[in-house]
């Protein structure tokens, strides 16, 4: 069956649950508003978060995400392909520009086309990166360097513990901690941690055999990337002023910001990076373009699958082994 032009392949969740809620249908490709750029999808994003997304939990991230179901059914937040056309008021892209970027709550980009206003978060794709490998950068990379920079305040010479350092945030943050200036410490299993070592770690704990907690070690930051740790187990491994921070939202860890903002000097924080302005995460995918060019950073692909697989890929996300990042393909590269 010949598919009509107004018409596009797309993944859609047809409720919360496992990854057999996602199934692949035609829908009504988007047309653009003035101020928006059409993106033909060349390769997209499937994460972690995702997952969580998928679910409906923490039952709290349904407050933005749809109580009942998802409100925005195609999901994905990272994207890299063509503009295949604009608006009337856009002005800074044109058809044929390569382009990458992100819809944070917006998702929508396991899809063969994607809206996405002029002023969001959405770049040039540098000569540097291929496609596949921009749309991982808003995921690892984007949350990693949000983390670091913006929340802990990451300074040269401190002392950095990554848990889940072979992971999509994780071999991003071992990368860009190591870039900062910090000591760093990579967390992850046995049959990762030459990954970790060569991404730049100084010290890599095999989690299988050893406890950091139970250590005499010390650290400035706990950068706990999987969400498999906490607060109070986490404490006694931090300097005076340490602190604990996770992109993984859970209620245990709300109460413990609520507690440490008010009591003690080693704090436990969370930050919501989609959360951030577009300007402001615009400046920040800017910065990592810039760490990008100078080569002292990479992104680690571990698995590739076809739109058509998305349920397949969130089935291996689930299994808690993926390395770096998994990406979905829409069609071949044209780099």
């Amino acid at each position: 069956m010949m598919k009509s032009n107004n018409k596009m392949k797309a993944i859609v969740a047809t409720g919360y649950g496992s990854p057999e809620v996602l199934k692949l249908r035609q829908v009504d490709k988007p047309v653009p508003k003035a101020n928006e750029v059409l993106v033909k999808v060349l390769a997209s994003s499937a994460t972690a978060a995702d997952g969580m997304m998928r679910t409906g939990k923490p039952f709290i991230a349904r407050m933005f995400t749809g109580l009942r179901k998802p409100k925005h059914p195609i999901p994905g937040t990272g994207f890299a392909g063509i503009v295949e056309t604009t608006g009337e008021n856009v002005t800074t892209f044109h058809a044929g520009d390569k382009v990458f970027g992100e819809t944070t709550l917006g998702f929508g980009t396991n899809a063969e086309y994607i809206a996405v206003p002029e002023n969001g978060v959405i770049l040039p794709l540098p000569e540097t990166l291929r496609f596949t490998e921009a749309t991982t950068v808003c995921d690892g990379h984007l949350t990693s360097v949000n983390f670091l920079m913006n929340i802990a305040l990451v300074k040269p010479g401190q002392k950095v513990l990554i848990n889940g350092a072979s992971g999509s945030l994780g071999s991003a943050a071992v990368q860009l901690a190591k870039y900062y200036g910090a000591e760093v410490t990579g967390v992850c299993s046995k049959r990762n941690v030459g990954l970790v070592k060569s991404l730049g770690a100084d010290f890599v704990i095999d989690y299988t055999k050893e406890d950091f907690t139970l250590k005499n070690k010390q650290y400035d930051i706990v950068y706990d990337t999987v969400g498999k740790l906490s607060y109070h187990k986490s404490k006694k491994a931090l300097t005076k002023n340490g602190q604990f921070i996770s992109p993984v939202l859970k209620f245990s860890l709300l109460l413990q910001m609520l507690w440490t903002s008010l009591y003690g000097s080693k704090k436990a924080k969370f930050g919501a990076t989609g959360l951030r302005s577009a300007i402001e995460l615009r400046q920040l995918l800017t910065e990592l373009v810039e760490i990008f060019k100078e080569g002292k950073i990479t992104t680690i692909i571990d698995r590739q699958f076809p739109l058509e697989k998305l349920e397949e890929a969130h089935k291996y996300i689930a299994t808690g082994h993926k390395k770096g990042n998994v990406v979905i393909i829409h069609q071949l590269e044209s780099q």
